[in-house]
C-alpha cells in the first residue's frame, strides 16, 4: 500500500537502517545514496520512491538476476552489496540537506567504509559527492583516488528527478562498476 500524504510527513527526519552484511561477510560494493526521501522513510527502504531507477538498473546493469522490489533489499548481502547515505535523515528533497550534514555525513561514511570495507565505494550523486568531499570538479565514474580501503566510484544520481540521466545510461554506468568490482575476483 502507497503512503498517505500524512505517512510522507510523518517520515520527515526519520532515519533509515543501512543495509550490510552480518558478522564477516564480503561487500563487493556498498552503494551510497544522497539521504532518503519521504517516501523511503515511510516504508523504511532505500530508493524505495516509484520512479527511482535505483533497483531497475541494479538488475539491468547485472548486479542482480532479477529486478529486487525496495521490499527485499535485506537480499543484497548476498549479492555482495550494500547500501548506506551521506546524510541519515529523510528530506523531501536533497537539496534541503546543508553542507554541513553532507561533510558529516563523509565522516560517517568513512568510518563505516573502514569498519566493512568494501571493495567498491559507490557514491550515487556527484553533486552531493563534491560538497560532502570538497571535490568539486570530480565527474561520474571511477575515482583516481581511493576511500580509504575502498576504490571509489561516483554513479549518477538514481532518482526520477534526475531528467539528464535516463535509465539506460545509469544502468550501463552501473554495469561498469560491477565489472570493475568483478575483476577484482573479490569472494
Amino acid at each position: 500500500m502507497r503512503p498517505t500524504k500524512a505517512d510522507l510527513e510523518a517520515a520527515r527526519d526519520r532515519v533509515i537502517p543501512d543495509v550490510l552484511p552480518k558478522g564477516s561477510g564480503t561487500l563487493r560494493v556498498l552503494f551510497c545514496g544522497i539521504n532518503p526521501g519521504l517516501y523511503s522513510g515511510a516504508t523504511g527502504r532505500h530508493f524505495a520512491r516509484p520512479g527511482n531507477r535505483f533497483w531497475p538498473a541494479l538488475h539491468l546493469s547485472g548486479f542482480t538476476d532479477r529486478r529486487l522490489d525496495p521490499s527485499e533489499q535485506g537480499l543484497l548481502p548476498g549479492y555482495g552489496l550494500g547500501i548506506t547515505n551521506l546524510a541519515p535523515r529523510t528530506t523531501a528533497r536533497a537539496d534541503e540537506l546543508t553542507g554541513a550534514e553532507l561533510r558529516e555525513g563523509g565522516r560517517r561514511l568513512a568510518a563505516l567504509v573502514e569498519r566493512h570495507r568494501p571493495a567498491y565505494l559507490a557514491v550515487a550523486g556527484v553533486t552531493a559527492y563534491r560538497t560532502a568531499f570538497g571535490r568539486p570538479k570530480t565527474r561520474i565514474g571511477p575515482q583516481d583516488e581511493d576511500f580509504g580501503p575502498a576504490r571509489l566510484w561516483v554513479l549518477p544520481n538514481p532518482s526520477g528527478l534526475n531528467a539528464s540521466w535516463p535509465l539506460d545510461r545509469i544502468a550501463t554506468e552501473f554495469a561498469r562498476l560491477r565489472k570493475a568490482a568483478e575483476a577484482l575476483r573479490v569472494p
